[in-house]
């Protein structure tokens, strides 16, 4: 049986909008979703054609990939994409708040979730920090360096610039792996040694150093710092 080239060409209890208004959202399939997203078709495809395409690897391999506004990605021209882009980072969003982020920081287990959800996906590594008050209380998040990274061209001198500007008391570093494996490196280790140093310098305090990846966290405080 050949693909409908429209939604509009479903039966109508099959359709995605119909089948919403029923059920709610929950009641759809991923595929279904992104075909809302991105309707209407092409010429060629229907949206959800073209969806069930995008979402073939999963929901893990859609959010990985690169959703520039502006730029196509397959038959989606620039205006789709940017609503792709769009519901994937309040999906981020909405995932990063906690309970906790006004509150005092006491583990790692406190803001692992926020950083897994914006940072876990990321085709890019990204390193940053969270700054706390003298309550451990976040004052803000910050990235500091995007891109191919090497753990040796983490200055500290950019961390703690940006904890003096804060007025901050503390601070927790972070950064993903985008293989997907938290395991930290031995370059991750030395750059933790580094950042607690300069730190005690300062009177400045390094509370953590979290690695994230979609597999999940690790905390090299937890480990002994090494």
């Amino acid at each position: 049986m050949s693909e409908p080239m429209s939604i509009a060409d479903l039966p109508v209890d099959e359709r995605p909008r119909e089948r919403m208004a029923r059920g709610g959202a929950a009641a759809l399939s991923d595929a279904e979703l992104v075909a809302l997203l991105i309707e209407p078709g092409t010429r060629a495809k229907s949206s959800l054609a073209i969806a069930r395409e995008l979402v073939a690897e999963g929901l893990l391999a859609l959010a990985r990939r690169e959703w520039v506004p502006g730029k196509a990605v397959g038959s989606l021209g620039g205006s789709r994409v940017a609503r792709v882009a769009a519901a994937l980072e309040l999906g981020r969003r909405l995932a990063a708040l906690t309970p906790t982020a006004s509150e005092p920081v006491c583990h790692a287990t406190d803001v692992a979730p926020r950083l897994i959800a914006r940072y876990a996906h990321h085709v890019q590594e990204t390193f940053g920090a969270l700054y706390l008050d003298a309550r451990n209380r976040i004052i803000r998040e910050r990235e500091l360096f995007v891109g191919t990274l090497n753990m040796a061209t983490v200055s500290p001198r950019d961390v703690f610039r940006f904890a003096l500007q804060d007025h901050a008391a503390a601070v927790i570093v972070f950064h993903n792996h985008p293989s997907g494996d938290p395991s930290p490196s031995p370059q991750d280790v030395d750059v933790t040694r580094k950042l607690r140093d300069s730190g005690e310098v300062l009177g400045i305090e390094v509370l953590d150093h979290l690695v994230v990846a979609a597999a999940g966290y690790v905390s090299l405080k937890a480990r002994g710092w090494g």
